[in-house]
Order: structure tokens, then C-alpha cells, then sequence
């Protein structure tokens, strides 16, 4: 399986592209296709394609500094444990090498997977949201 993974400034993601990804990961049908446009131009992301259609994708809210978020980590149901996702990780991850912190959030059932990506549990933060 030949999978391309590059980032948004080598191949552009459309907004389409992106909601039928995330339809099919069951995730934000609330967001409208102008909010992602917007989103994807402020953000450092990444996308996997197969036979250019997107099939994975990861994002990451910056300072371009000090601190990087990586946010919306999603791969096609048809294509995940294939290793896609640690392709991401690392394509991501080198697009944000020049940060000095890099963190995320996660379900318990995907620690290990960070943990092998070089990721640190820490027990001594919490998650807060407002809404």
C-alpha cells in the first residue's frame, strides 16, 4: 500500500477533503467546511493520501516558539494499525522540530502508541475545558 504523507505546505488540504475524514471517524459534524478552510491556514498539519485521497491527517496550534498542541490526530477506519499514524506522528513532528515543548491529549488507550513515538505520560497534569 503506497501512502503519501506530506505537509499542508507540499499538498494543500481542502475542507471537503477533510470533513469526509472526519465523518468517517464520527467526529465534528458541527464544524462547516468555512470554519475548517479557515482553521487549516493557521495551523502546521499534515496529511496522509492514498492514491490522492485523504486518509489521515494531524494538526498542531502553535506559538511557532515556545509551545506546539497537536490536536484533531485522525486516520480512516480502513487504514488504521497500519502504521500511518506513526508516519504522521513523525512528519508532524519534524514540521514542529523547531519547538521547544510539544504536547497532546489523548484517550488511555493510546498512551502507548505516543509512548512509542517518544511522548512523556505525565501523571502531574490534568486536562481542563471551557465551553
Amino acid at each position: 500500500m503506497k501512502v503519501e504523507v506530506v505537509s499542508f505546505s507540499e499538498k494543500p488540504i481542502k475542507a471537503t477533503e477533510l470533513i469526509t475524514l472526519y465523518s468517517n471517524a464520527g467526529w465534528w459534524e458541527e464544524r462547516n467546511e468555512e470554519d475548517i478552510e479557515i482553521m487549516l491556514k493557521q495551523v502546521i498539519s499534515v496529511g496522509a493520501w492514498r492514491n490522492n485521497i485523504l486518509i489521515g491527517f494531524a494538526r498542531a496550534v502553535s506559538d511557532d516558539k515556545f509551545r506546539a498542541y497537536i490536536e484533531d490526530f485522525v486516520i480512516h477506519k480502513d487504514f488504521q494499525k497500519s502504521g500511518i499514524g506513526t508516519k504522521l506522528v513523525s512528519k508532524l513532528l519534524n514540521e514542529l522540530s523547531h519547538i521547544d515543548v510539544i504536547s497532546l491529549f489523548c484517550e488511555e488507550n493510546l498512551i502507548p502508541f505516543y509512548e512509542k513515538n517518544n511522548f512523556k505520560y505525565s501523571k502531574s497534569q490534568f486536562v481542563m475545558h471551557k465551553k
